[in-house]
């Protein structure tokens, strides 16, 4: 991300009219906003790949998968994200088109200029949310997906899934997938391993 301007501070509501208008995505962190770097074909794919998984999932169901344009509001720290992938099964998120406040989930996918924040500030934002139960990281250079799951005393477990578990649990929203599926059509760079220290 990229700081736009470090003098000039944004109410919430300025902030949604000037992002309606722009043609450049910014997220906002208390005043601030900054703008969103491009992404890449990877990154896009396997967002891509997997909300398709999500949506042919909740076909028929109340539920709905947002795809890398609809904001998640977090009240408690005034701020707003761009995740690649929201759920929300909330009907009060029917309310705002451009950002939702409810999400049952919400997924990441990890690029080099984003991971640290990913895991870091954002994720601890985003627990602020109440409704949220599950953070998912989705890898981009390996295939590895990371889930974090808020189990019922409210502490967050972490699940971590590589091709040789073969499918991922997302337990949120009770949908098993393959990593065929995720990654499809997806290249990754090849992983050379190190060699042994003597």
């Amino acid at each position: 991300m990229i700081a736009v301007s470090d003098s000039a501070f944004l109410t919430p509501e300025a902030y949604l009219e000037l992002e309606e208008k722009s043609n450049i995505k910014h997220e906002y962190i208390d005043g601030q906003v900054y703008a969103m770097a491009g992404t890449t074909d990877i990154h896009n794919t396997i967002a891509l790949n997997l909300a398709l998984l999500i949506r042919n999932h909740f076909r028929g169901s109340g539920c709905r998968v947002y795809f890398a344009d609809i904001k998640a509001k977090l009240e408690k720290r005034n701020r707003f994200y761009y995740p690649d992938i929201i759920v929300t099964c909330d009907p009060k998120d029917r309310e705002t088109p451009t950002y939702k406040r409810f999400p049952k989930l919400i997924i990441e996918v990890l690029s080099e200029s984003t991971e640290g924040f990913d895991r870091g500030d954002k994720f601890n934002d985003y627990q602020t949310l109440d409704s949220l139960e599950e953070y998912v990281l989705v890898n981009s250079k390996h295939q590895r997906v990371e889930t974090f799951y808020r189990n019922e005393q409210g502490l967050w477990v972490l699940q971590t899934y590589t091709p040789d578990d073969q499918t991922f649990e997302l337990k949120s929203i009770n949908l098993t997938a393959t990593f065929t599926d995720l990654y499809d059509n997806v290249e990754l760079e090849a992983v050379t391993e190190k060699p042994e220290l003597i």
